[in-house]
């Protein structure tokens, strides 16, 4: 049984790939003039800070005792663990590869879903997200360099896609009881606070940083953190988590380009086939690949 992807919610899966695609340069640049720790705390502590005028303004209620644990530990795997580790992992590792050990996100998610929630996918489905994982691949040889060496930075990344699948698992039963922005400003608010560790150094870097570092991690928390979580929720509440996952296959064709103009970064003749390949995967998985459809 399939539903057909309805407007607004292609639109939210839009925004949230585009947001979080640019999300890899904009580390690159906060990286400058802040550490790993710092940055994840100024762009999420801005997050925070954005969401909580919101809640303030519309009186958003506060979550059930029961589903605080949830909540927090959504947060420590969502937030915390994935941008802290995906930071420190940009520190030796180009955005653009970056986005290709991320994009190997769906297929943890398809895997724990399957288990966790009941969700399958058909022999299409994981045709689908074979094409779509070879296409990652082949980005991986375009970017050359770093991008294709087994080292500590690559193996954080690599952790931010494992935990972000967990997140998504996690998230998906709490959106039946919570509206996305509110579950957004839950697990944001939850994920924020072991970052305070970091407050001493980010006082001290926020001193003598650029404002175009600044800029860009500030750019971090409102849009790739606020808003494109605000848009992954609303998506992840309308479809299911491994069907929804398979989009993130496109992030790496967006993130190489805006990598590009913003940084400089030069994608090759294969990250460019890879990129259509992975759109083929992504396509393929969500026209054809869907055995049972749960809400």
């Amino acid at each position: 049984m399939r539903r057909a992807l309805d407007a607004k919610t292609a639109v939210a899966i839009g925004v949230t790939i585009l947001l979080w695609s640019s999300a890899f340069a904009a580390i690159k640049v906060g990286l400058t003039d802040y550490g790993p720790g710092e940055v994840a705390l100024l762009r999420f502590g801005t997050a925070s800070a954005v969401l909580g005028i919101y809640a303030i303004a519309k009186r958003m209620r506060l979550p059930a005792k029961r589903d605080v644990g949830r909540i927090a530990l959504a947060g420590l795997l969502g937030i915390t663990t994935y941008h802290v580790a995906l930071n420190f992992g940009e520190q030796t590792v180009s955005a653009g590869a970056a986005s290709l050990i991320i994009a190997s996100g769906p297929v943890f998610t398809a895997a724990l879903a399957s288990v966790f929630l009941g969700e399958r996918l058909n022999t299409w489905g994981w045709a689908g997200i074979g094409v779509a994982f070879a296409g990652v691949a082949l980005i991986a040889f375009g970017e050359g360099g770093d991008g294709l060496r087994i080292e500590a930075g690559a193996l954080l990344v690599l952790i931010s896609a494992l935990s972000t699948a967990a997140y998504s698992i996690i998230s998906k039963p709490m959106l039946r009881r919570y509206r996305p922005l509110e579950f957004t400003t839950y697990v944001i608010w939850a994920g924020t606070v072991p970052m305070l560790l970091w407050v001493p150094g980010l006082v001290s870097q926020m001193a003598h940083a650029s404002p175009g570092a600044t800029a860009a991690v500030v750019y971090l928390g409102v849009f790739p953190a606020a808003l494109a979580y605000l848009t992954w929720s609303y998506a992840l509440a309308r479809m299911p988590a491994s069907a929804l996952a398979t989009f993130l296959y496109l992030s790496p064709v967006s993130a190489i380009v805006i990598a590009f103009l913003w940084i400089g970064e030069v994608p090759g003749v294969l990250a460019l086939v890879g990129g259509g390949v992975a759109i083929a995967g992504v396509a393929i998985t969500n026209t054809r690949g869907r055995r049972v459809l749960s809400s």
